[in-house]
């Protein structure tokens, strides 16, 4: 299948089969690709849960509006924010450049002092949201190797983020829940499987100048 074909391919999952799981080589996958998305400055403040626990997942259901591929699927993602973004996350990211490409200081300091005053001069509503909006680039990327992977996944934002962080005991990271992304393989029963794909036509998105 070509990529476009594997895009096609993909749908949001309704109903997963509970027979099937995800193998650690693909779960590896999923986790390396979150790593490797492309974030704004570099600056990794996110992190992500993989929620394999039938229990915890059960509780989950009721606080994603019944909706049973949380508790039904191979594995549970999580996509989570950092409740507070600082001059710590930083210096923490420009040792790492340091460690891996040995750069000198003099090279590093001018970008790290600058980006420690952005970071400064934003509210933390601010904050939030724009960690937030990098939510959304790292889960466009999981979807998109979900397919490549032919791994079934439902992007979900139907839920009650305080309960769920309350039932994962998110608070001790320091963490708030963003995203739901339930993976794993479709059910043979799943009506939505075989529906048509419904977009509108090329010329009525793309503007070529």
């Amino acid at each position: 299948m070509s990529i476009i074909e594997k895009l096609k391919w993909r749908y949001a999952t309704k109903k997963f089969d509970t027979s099937k799981s995800l193998s650690q080589e693909q779960l590896n996958t999923l986790k390396e690709a979150f790593n490797l998305t492309a974030l704004s400055y570099g600056l990794q403040t996110l992190k992500l849960v993989v929620v394999e626990d039938k229990n915890k997942r059960e509780q989950l259901v009721d606080h994603s509006y019944g909706q049973r591929q949380v508790a039904d699927s191979s594995h549970l993602l999580v996509i989570c924010i950092q409740n507070e973004i600082n001059e710590e996350d930083v210096d923490n990211h420009f040792d790492i450049i340091k460690n891996i490409r040995q750069t000198p200081d003099e090279i590093l300091d001018p970008f790290r002092d600058g980006l420690k005053s952005t970071i400064q001069n934003m509210t933390p509503n601010t904050k939030n949201n724009w960690a937030t909006r990098q939510a959304y680039i790292v889960l466009g990327n999981l979807m998109t190797v979900c397919a490549v992977e032919q791994i079934d996944s439902c992007p979900m934002e139907g839920f009650v983020s305080e309960k769920v962080d309350k039932v994962l005991e998110l608070d001790k990271y320091g963490l708030t829940s963003v995203l739901l992304f339930p993976v794993g393989y479709r059910a043979d029963d799943d009506m939505f499987a075989s529906l048509k794909k419904v977009r509108k036509p090329l010329s009525e998105t793309i503007i070529e100048l």
